[in-house]
């Protein structure tokens, strides 16, 4: 197994890509298992992992419209997420930091914080050279501020700048992703009531946390963090009193940390990544009856996969069918009568033609398959 597996993309996730799924029984959780992800566009949280004593860990998914968290069982309905990505038992992999070494850690931004440390541990060879290190630590702040909607795919609208504009669409696309979620407050006081103008719900004074999340030294490849210069640091937790967690805006004007109890470090050298792949197989035409399977080759499931049948190029009079669910490595047989006039015809068979499952160029070519027939 990889240091690190990626299931989908932040990229694909921000461009709206909610319809793959890794299910929550793939993931392992028998040591100590780092992580972070997104629920269901349906419920629309955030996902924590957190060690669960010595020898095991959890994920506790966090609300979104009141920062509560749950911790996730198997068979309890929010087992499918969009976007997760996670280690195996990285007990062998952890370093802790030095925090003597990096001075006095009030009020300095957290991720320069990460990044010191990673550069001190390489320094003295105690810490391996990664693409991505993961990070676990215990932090005491004055003030923080946490987005707990996990809805990175503001969405469609960004991916159409990739061909078109509109004004709406380039207001939103401009604007950072976590800017456009709403946000919280955690502090010792709530704010001063006659300040209405403050746009941060107050939550309340959990101000020990528990986090976890990863550190990329390529943010640009938006693998495991927003696709943007700098944005190194992602990291998700919950408040040690179990009353609140989400996604930490550390990078946030109002958020100052106090101290941090612990900062653990993770070399993550080999990364391995999922997705879906969605393919058109067996088409065949006999005695009036069109056959066709459509295969999930990948290694998530789909959600929701349109598939179209077009004859000879009228795509205004084509035929659809839709599958709610196909699991990875899993497929559909169809059977639809086509009542086709005397002459030559071209069948068209088209998977997720409305290209909702974003996927690799190379891993799209089998969406679709063509059957020439004559009719005598």
């Amino acid at each position: 197994m990889a240091d690190l597996t990626i299931a989908n993309s932040v990229c694909d996730l921000i461009l709206g890509d909610v319809r793959e799924h890794l299910p929550f029984e793939r993931i392992p959780l028998d040591g100590d298992v780092l992580g972070l992800g997104t629920t269901t566009s349906v419920d629309n949280g955030e996902l924590t992992f957190l060690r669960d004593g010595d020898q095991q860990s959890a994920i506790w998914r966090c609300v979104a419209h009141d920062g509560s968290i749950r911790r996730l069982t198997s068979g309890d309905g929010s087992g499918h997420f969009p976007y997760v990505c996670f280690t195996g038992d990285a007990t062998a992999l952890r370093r802790p930091a030095d925090l003597a070494a990096l001075g006095d850690p009030q009020g300095r931004p957290l991720q320069a914080l990460v990044q010191q440390a990673i550069a001190h541990g390489q320094r003295l060879g105690n810490l391996e050279s990664a693409p991505i290190y993961g990070v676990r630590l215990i932090a005491h702040w004055h003030e923080l501020v946490i987005t707990v909607a996990s809805k990175l795919c503001m969405g469609q609208q960004r991916r159409n700048l990739g061909i078109a504009t509109s004004e709406a669409g380039t207001t939103a696309a401009g604007l950072s992703i976590y800017d456009m979620l709403q946000h919280y407050r955690l502090a010792p006081l709530p704010p001063d009531p006659g300040n209405t103008d403050d746009p941060i719900r107050y939550f309340g004074r959990s101000m020990h946390w528990d986090c976890c999340g990863f550190f990329d030294t390529e943010p640009e490849q938006g693998r495991v963090t927003v696709p943007q210069p700098g944005a190194h640091l992602h990291l998700h937790g919950c408040s040690t009193d179990l009353a609140f967690g989400g996604h930490l805006h550390h990078e946030h004007p109002s958020t100052r940390l106090e101290r941090l109890d612990s900062l653990w470090l993770y070399p993550l050298r080999s990364i391995t990544s999922l997705a879906s792949d969605l393919a058109i197989q067996h088409l065949a035409f006999r005695e009036g009856e069109l056959r066709f399977r459509v295969s999930n080759i990948g290694s998530m499931d789909v959600s929701d996969v349109g598939v179209a049948v077009v004859i000879d190029d009228r795509y205004s009079n084509h035929r659809y069918v839709r599958i709610p669910w196909l699991k990875a490595a899993e497929g559909e047989d169809f059977t639809m009568p086509l009542d086709l006039p005397v002459g030559d015809h071209r069948i068209s068979v088209i998977a997720d033609p409305e290209q909702m499952v974003i996927e690799a160029d190379e891993c799209r070519t089998n969406n679709r398959m063509d059957l020439d027939v004559v009719i005598a």
